[in-house]
């Protein structure tokens, strides 16, 4: 079970959530989120921090996402718009879909993407939406969207995915983390898994 954290802003929440056992950490590169990070500032709090980090941008063009994905020593991009998959070809890529009662899953075929992040119909914001819509599928799916402590494990056995992420779930004030509680949704979650 991959775990996700995610609207990392401060090295304190990157070095908690790697002690709390995350594979990787999302940095956000979408000037309009409120958890906007600099490539600079996303390169110094994951410096030496042996986990996936993963850059997340809405609508990039591939060349500032490849800068972007230098200077902040990303291990994967994170795209949450309507880029052409063929442009990113280059890159490691985990295409995030809003799954809305309009989604059709047959869409994550037209995408030669790493892993697939099935989100709610406004990221990060705690929106859930219907898991049903993404259980079965083939494809490595990261499933988000209203995932906190209280319903990762709920959701890990009704999905089975390969990964789970949260972000606005587990602050305690816009940005920042509830360190417990991200040590709690961490240990649910591979919990959860292992009982697979």
């Amino acid at each position: 079970m991959m775990v996700k954290i995610c609207g990392i802003t401060t090295r304190e929440d990157a070095v908690a959530a790697v002690a709390a056992g995350a594979h990787a950490l999302g940095f956000n590169f979408c000037e309009s989120s409120p958890r906007f990070l600099d490539p600079d500032a996303a390169a110094v709090i994951g410096e030496d921090l042996r986990v996936l980090k993963v850059g997340v941008f809405v609508n990039a063009a591939p060349e500032v996402v490849a800068d972007i994905a230098e200077r902040a020593a990303l291990d994967i991009v994170q795209l949450h718009g309507s880029e052409d998959p063929v442009e990113f070809a280059t890159m490691r890529v985990w295409k995030a879909f809003r799954v809305t009662e309009n989604w059709n899953p047959e869409t994550l075929d037209s995408y030669g993407a790493e892993a697939f992040l099935l989100d709610g119909p406004a990221p990060g914001t705690g929106q859930s939406f219907d898991w049903t819509q993404a259980r079965g599928l083939r494809q490595r799916i990261v499933l988000a969207g209203g995932l906190g402590p209280d319903n990762v494990a709920i959701a890990v056995r009704m999905v089975q995915p390969w990964g789970v992420d949260a972000c606005s779930a587990l602050e305690k004030s816009l940005g920042i983390k509830d360190h417990e509680r991200v040590r709690q949704f961490v240990h649910n979650a591979v919990q959860a898994a292992t009982k697979l």
